[in-house]
């Protein structure tokens, strides 16, 4: 299927879409509707029109394609992740993280700080409309754990719940921040 710049396509395998805004070799590159940026190759997307466009695939023509793909031969596939796979934001709240030397400051101000850095980091997420962040906290007493809930239930656009427990543990918490069009 060929894209020109300007058509409107959709991600196959995938919930985005949006509108062509260049094509360079082997990629082309799309504005999504969340106004990002994505590059995918061109077998990854699909045109969207009206009921025109779907009447004019030949189906024929698409199986005798998977036919041929099958007796190719396979080899195999490097592990390359895409790029709209992203890892969600990382936030270390470790207080040795934060400051080079605790000498000085009491449990209040450590807490402080780390409270004040994950409202920071929160609030630099939603500005830059990252959609998960995870919060590394640790496990310790839960006092940090129990203020971070407290934080993030005062924000309406924010879910959150434990982090992945194979990589991180129990001493994380994943936010997921809900865009606005």
């Amino acid at each position: 299927m060929s894209f020109k710049v300007g058509d409107r396509v959709s991600v196959l395998d995938d919930v985005l879409s949006g509108v062509v805004k260049g094509i360079d070799n082997d990629y082309i590159t799309i504005l999504t509707e969340d106004g990002f940026e994505m590059r995918f190759p061109p077998k990854e997307l699909v045109k969207i029109g009206g009921d025109k466009e779907l009447s004019k695939i030949d189906y024929q023509e698409l199986a005798s394609q998977e036919k041929h793909k099958d007796t190719k031969r396979k080899q195999p596939l490097k592990q390359k992740r895409k790029e709209k796979e992203v890892p969600p934001m990382e936030v270390d709240l470790h207080i040795h993280q934060l400051v080079p030397t605790t000498r000085g400051m009491t449990n209040h101000e450590m807490l402080t700080l780390q409270l004040e850095t994950a409202r920071r980091q929160l609030e630099f997420a939603i500005k830059k409309r990252i959609q998960k962040v995870v919060f590394i906290h640790g496990v310790g007493e839960g006092v940090l754990r129990t203020e971070l809930e407290f934080l993030f239930g005062r924000y309406d656009n924010v879910s959150f719940y434990d982090a992945n427990y194979q990589k991180y543990g129990l001493g994380a918490t994943e936010v997921y921040i809900f865009q606005s069009s």
